[in-house]
């Protein structure tokens, strides 16, 4: 199925579908009306790559993520397709997996497929490789990295904030030894989230606090619990830097015939929707992975030739649920 097929059964010129399919003002409604009745009627799919090149503007965006098994990408990156694919464009993703070198090629793979856009969502990225990105020209999100400059949107989450809100519940629930987890990062050996959680214990001098870190999925959870637990017998709570992990320190607790919140209450991050649906429903910080992927969409897909330097600032709210109750007594 071609343009002149759809211009013959529409009784018009190929220019005529062309401008119709472009959303051009100057054709008259019947007209229009007609195009679209054939495009549908003949099952016609426009060649959006080839309609890009002709126009010398690209049709595709790029997002590179962290971790692709960790449902917090994950949805924000379904939230980028769902709205780039409703203005036409597609969306081409990578995983970096948390490794440096995977997030330089996936860079360069993307501006080597002349995307229009590219959003960074990741936990770090070194100067070298921002400032290489910087310099391609295209409009870039980043979310959590990077500094203001034009063409660049920065997404920021208060981490502190949200974290202040957990510990500061936790410790009117009477937890004063915490054991606090976080992933492997490429360029840190302790993630940046526990050592926001580490500041926001520090204004409580009578806290004790533990640390361990593992690997950025269930296994990793149990893991770091399985290490604290060993070690730290006496802890009532651990808060992990996202839900994706915590989910590994349940079975690990049940498996030491420990229940949840009952002997030890067990905290996320970012509130993913299964979050609710285990068991016991997880108590979590929620951050709006939606919002976060239109923006990212709007910002890339957009008509303007040069942005200005724009930031916006995600303030996480506390999702309370049944993995967190009173401090266990000794």
């Amino acid at each position: 199925m071609n343009l002149k097929e759809v211009a013959r059964c529409a009784r018009v010129s190929k220019i005529t579908v062309s401008r119709v399919l472009n959303n051009a003002p100057v054709v008259k409604n019947t007209t229009r009306t007609r195009v679209l009745k054939a495009v549908q009627e003949l099952k016609y799919q426009p060649d959006f790559h080839a309609r890009s090149l002709a126009a010398g503007k690209s049709r595709s965006i790029g997002v590179i993520v962290s971790n692709i098994e960790n449902p917090f990408f994950l949805d924000i990156y379904k939230a980028v397709e769902t709205g780039a694919r409703a203005k036409g464009y597609e969306v081409i993703m990578a995983n970096a997996d948390y490794r440096s070198e995977r997030l330089v090629a996936s860079v360069r793979l993307m501006i080597g497929q002349r995307v229009a856009g590219l959003a960074a969502v990741v936990s770090e990225m070194d100067p070298e490789s921002i400032e290489d990105l910087n310099g391609y020209g295209i409009p870039v999100v980043y979310c959590g990295v990077g500094a203001q400059r034009d063409n660049i949107t920065n997404i920021r989450v208060n981490y502190r904030r949200g974290m202040d809100k957990l510990t500061d519940y936790l410790r009117g629930l009477g937890h004063r030894r915490m054991g606090v987890v976080g992933n492997h990062g490429m360029l840190r050996p302790v993630d940046e989230r526990v050592n926001v959680v580490l500041e926001s214990l520090a204004r409580y001098p009578d806290m004790e606090v533990q640390t361990a870190v593992d690997m950025d999925n269930p296994e990793g959870g149990r893991r770091a619990t399985r290490t604290l637990l060993s070690a730290h017998p006496e802890l009532t709570a651990i808060v992990f830097v996202n839900d994706f992990m915590a989910v590994g320190a349940m079975r690990e607790i049940r498996e030491r015939g420990l229940r949840v919140p009952e002997d030890i209450s067990v905290t996320g991050f970012d509130d993913v929707a299964l979050a609710q649906y285990w068991y016991p429903a997880l108590t979590s910080v929620h951050i709006p992975r939606d919002h976060i992927g239109q923006r990212i969409c709007d910002a890339l897909v957009s008509d303007e030739e040069k942005m200005p330097a724009r930031e916006m600032v995600i303030e996480p709210e506390l999702a309370l649920r049944d993995s967190t109750g009173p401090a266990a007594k000794s």
